[in-house]
């Protein structure tokens, strides 16, 4: 039986300390980090599979349409 491919939007921002963090928003909860960008895409791909594995059900991803940084004076 062949596997379903998924396409997950994977969010990397850079916290206070340098390291980098991924997040999945199609994924409540499933993040990690790294200290380069390649270190937290292959941790990103092991804690997608885990929270996969974990989940009754594989989520739909949505389809991603744009990133925006937008600021606000607090």
């Amino acid at each position: 039986m062949k596997e379903k491919v998924y396409n997950f939007t994977v969010v990397i921002e850079q916290d206070d300390e340098g390291l980098y963090v991924a997040k999945v928003p199609d994924i409540q909860g499933c993040a990690t980090q790294g200290k380069t960008i390649e270190q937290a895409l292959e941790r990103i791909k092991e804690a997608i599979q885990v929270c996969l594995e974990a989940e009754k059900e594989i989520p739909t991803p949505l389809r991603f349409v744009e990133v925006r940084q937008i600021e606000i004076a607090a």
